[in-house]
């Protein structure tokens, strides 16, 4: 078993299993005793099982954040809250309230589209190889908490959205919530970031800060990896 440059032991030669990052980037410099993301051990919040306190649910023993509720391993803080509905959040911030149930379904009201975007993999300068666009992927969303990400069967990570196609998607890159009318992104910690931007003008330049939910509007499309584009949409009649 390899150790990535971050210091996870991976089974991957190419991106690591755990952050995603590549094999060949350089090292990264070993935190401080202080550092808030400390190696998670037995006295880490989430114990050495990966079991989270919140939800129960079982989680990577090295995981940052619960998959199923967004519990920080590292702080030991509750996951982070949503803004009601019909009170507009602040530039920065979201007003506190409670986070919707992670296992609640939906329905079937919900989607996501997937489109490779030429103008995103470009805007990335990868040296991976584009895929042909094609039509859209379109992904059901039927639970209130959604993971994104590439899928290892290693470390037994299955994304709800799997773009395991994309080499620039992190193992665990990013989670969506929704309190059923409206939706937020959330980055946990990918390498390569998650960005929100309009369906018109430029393509976005600063990733979303990890850790902070975003609202992704209606009109708005949220860009991964070095190609994947990605809009949250209701669903049309007899789609799902």
């Amino acid at each position: 078993m390899a150790t990535c440059p971050a210091g996870h032991e991976t089974e991957a030669s190419d991106y690591c299993d755990v952050c995603g990052i590549a094999m060949d980037a350089e090292p990264t410099p070993a935190p401080d005793d202080t550092s808030t993301f400390a190696t998670l051990d037995a006295s880490s919040p989430g114990g050495a099982d990966g079991t989270c306190p919140h939800c129960q649910a079982v989680n990577p023993v090295d995981a940052l954040f619960c998959e199923a509720c967004g519990y920080d391993f590292t702080t030991g803080s509750m996951p982070r809250t949503l803004t009601p509905p019909g009170t507009p959040p602040d530039a920065d911030e979201v007003t506190p309230a409670a986070d919707p149930n992670p296992s609640a379904t939906i329905g079937s009201g919900w989607v996501a589209e997937i489109w490779i975007d030429p103008d995103w993999y470009a805007d990335q300068r990868s040296t991976d190889p584009l895929p042909s666009p094609g039509v859209p992927t379109v992904v059901p969303l039927k639970h209130a908490s959604i993971l994104i990400g590439r899928a290892s069967r290693s470390r037994n990570i299955t994304p709800d959205i799997d773009l395991s196609s994309d080499n620039g998607i992190s193992r665990r890159h990013a989670q969506l919530t929704t309190d059923g009318k409206r939706w937020w992104v959330e980055d946990l910690g990918s390498s390569n970031g998650t960005y929100v931007g309009g369906s018109v003008g430029p393509l976005p330049a600063t990733p979303i800060p990890p850790g902070q939910k975003r609202e992704v509007g209606p009109d708005e499309r949220v860009y991964l990896g070095a190609w994947t584009r990605l809009v949250i949409r209701k669903a049309a009649d007899g789609e799902v």
